[in-house]
């Protein structure tokens, strides 16, 4: 039995050891320069977003549109309406009415305080092209070109700047009776409302239906890993749905649209959008019905969610209306919390990838934000917060060193058991339970109060993973970003030496190690050393070099998630260390463990 748990425990830290060191040794792979022949196929792309519509509508003919080298230059095509709120700044586009510039000012790239602000939305013509148009497709044998398109020009008619307390009113008349407006306005964080409307002066009825488009041009740079999700996030009457990027073009193939395309009907309400780590853009219409699309276009190697409204009927004389609120920001929790209440955006919060174990990782995260409210200082909070579980666990931590204790002072007995069974399983089996009934020991009796704290610990990791409060918050000393690595090496003695350690970019930075991945590698050490070394040469080989193993692999990590390995790994070993001292367990960390009470002189 002492051999399997030992097992165990050995495929679990190398099974782990694989997974966190694949983005390492594996990382994701750079995106590919598109060929002359894709950057060809790309130049239809404003036109092909608007020709997804409804089955038994017409369809828009693409429209070519020149790709441009650089942003700053794609900014230039057309004339632009200012966006300036508290939180963001950019500019919507006259030509299509899109929203295709936008920046968060309350984030920037960098910690220097004169780096660029994260940019979120690009222009489509531009290099990464991510951008979000709203508009009204043709149906009922409606002519194309009577509605708005990819290259319309629209004129500005009221309001100069669109900021919390100025809406921007854009409109396009069609000359053939149909006067089409966009209303967008917005709040002083980050969600937008969109009412776009069709007055008909005809004397015909027409027929059309609004729909609302984000489009990513090209597959966008992730981090890749596994714990994390990236792509589409979709709420449908209730559920909640998570589509990778590598995954849209599995989608059934539609000859009409001319992509790989799922469409869900929406009955009751729903939304959809991208995610990336800490940043979102969403689509949400008004409650009822509408149909929730996921698209891949491999023609123009584009990636679309959108929403499609249901076909509408404008007498002559009417006017018809819908609204759509956009959110386009970071995934700050209170914030995505006050929108779901407020606005009745069901489950908004849970875009936030809490992962399987949400009803965990959920009153982690709320209890991690109450620490850092108070004490001003994230990696504070950290510590805390695993000092806070560590004690809300410990009857479990309790029972499991106990056993382990006991465990551990009938090891001399059990080695003397082994040694006179040799290769007799039977007989080593049947006289390991007797000595187990004989001193009332059960040898599981460690292993599920373990198992118990490991869902428990693997969702504060993932808490600390996702967690946008962590991104360049400061600690103290040299770690000013608890999202980054420990910028320290100890290849230049810690900065003693005037020479740079290797960059990221180096295949020697997983060797470029910092103080706080030295001082978890010292902690794991401490933590192995009260456990014997197994009798197998080749397992005490193995769980000599995990520490080491572990140090170089974690150790380009976020400095946030290094020192949340190195508090547990303290407070572990100093409730290991005292309990088993308790049962009167000997301790010598600097060589073996010894059975303490139960160890006896033999004659020589």
């Amino acid at each position: 039995m002492q051999d399997d748990n030992r097992n165990l425990i050995l495929a679990m830290g190398l099974s782990l050891a694989v997974m966190l060191g694949w983005t390492f040794f594996l990382p994701p792979s750079e995106q590919t320069p598109l060929t002359a022949e894709q950057q060809a196929v790309q130049q239809e792309l404003l036109g092909d977003i608007t020709s997804e519509v409804p089955s038994g509508s017409v369809g828009v003919p693409a429209v070519e549109v020149a790709r441009i080298e650089t942003r700053d230059a794609a900014l230039t095509q057309a004339d632009r309406v200012d966006i300036l709120t508290p939180s963001l700044s950019g500019t919507l586009s006259l030509v299509g009415g899109r929203l295709d510039d936008l920046h968060l000012t309350d984030y920037r790239e960098t910690l220097d305080p004169d780096s660029d602000t994260v940019t979120l939305l690009n222009p489509a013509a531009g290099p990464a092209g991510y951008y979000v148009q709203h508009g009204w497709g043709p149906a009922g044998g409606l002519p194309a070109e009577q509605v708005p398109g990819a290259t319309t020009i629209w004129q500005v008619e009221s309001g100069d700047t669109l900021t919390p307390t100025t809406p921007v009113t854009l409109s396009w008349d069609n000359d053939a009776g149909l006067i089409f407006r966009k209303t967008f306005t917005v709040d002083e964080d980050y969600m937008f409302s969109v009412t776009q409307s069709v007055e008909n002066t005809a004397d015909a009825a027409v027929r059309m239906y609004p729909y609302g488009i984000i489009d990513r041009v090209g597959e966008p740079e992730t981090i890749g890993f596994y714990i994390l999700h990236e792509g589409v996030v979709r709420e449908s009457d209730g559920e909640i749905a998570e589509i990778d990027y590598d995954d849209m073009p599995d989608n059934t193939f539609d000859s009409r649209e001319n992509a790989n395309v799922e469409l869900i009907d929406v009955q009751e309400a729903g939304w959809i959008g991208f995610t990336d780590k800490y940043w979102m853009t969403t689509l949400i219409p008004d409650p009822g019905p509408f149909t929730s699309v996921v698209r891949y276009s491999a023609r123009t190697e584009s990636y679309s969610t959108q929403v499609r409204m249901p076909v509408v009927e404008v007498a002559p004389g009417a006017t018809e209306s819908s609204t759509t609120q956009l959110f386009a920001g970071a995934k700050e929790r209170d914030l995505l919390t006050q929108y779901e209440e407020q606005l009745g955006v069901d489950r908004f919060v849970d875009s936030i990838d809490w992962g399987w174990f949400f009803f965990l990782t959920k009153p982690i995260h709320w209890l991690l934000t109450i620490f850092n409210g108070f004490l001003g200082n994230f990696g504070v909070a950290i510590i805390l917060l695993t000092l806070f579980i560590k004690a809300l666990l410990f009857p479990l931590a309790y029972k499991s060193y106990v056993s382990m204790s006991k465990m551990k002072m009938l090891q001399p007995e059990m080695e003397k058991i082994k040694e006179k069974a040799g290769e007799d399983r039977t007989k080593l089996q049947q006289e390991m339970m007797a000595l187990y009934k004989k001193e009332k020991v059960n040898p599981a009796a460690g292993c599920l109060p373990i198992l118990l704290q490991i869902p428990i610990f693997f969702s504060l990791y993932k808490v600390l993973f996702v967690a946008i409060e962590m991104r360049q918050a400061p600690f103290f000393g040299w770690i000013q970003d608890l999202s980054a690595p420990d910028p320290t090496s100890w290849m230049n003695l810690f900065g003693l030496l005037p020479f740079d350690a290797p960059d990221a970019t180096s295949f020697l930075a997983i060797l470029s190690i910092g103080v706080w991945p030295i001082l978890m590698g010292i902690t794991m050490w401490l933590q192995q050393k009260l456990n014997p070394a197994p009798a197998d040469k080749t397992q005490a080989m193995i769980f000599a070099w995990l520490p080491f193993v572990f140090m170089f692999m974690l150790g380009r990590f976020a400095a946030g998630l290094v020192i949340y390995w190195v508090a547990n790994n303290t407070i572990t070993f100093t409730q290991q260390y005292l309990i088993m001292r308790s049962q009167g367990v000997k301790i010598d960390l600097l060589g073996n463990m010894t059975s303490g009470l139960r160890k006896k002189k033999t004659p020589e």
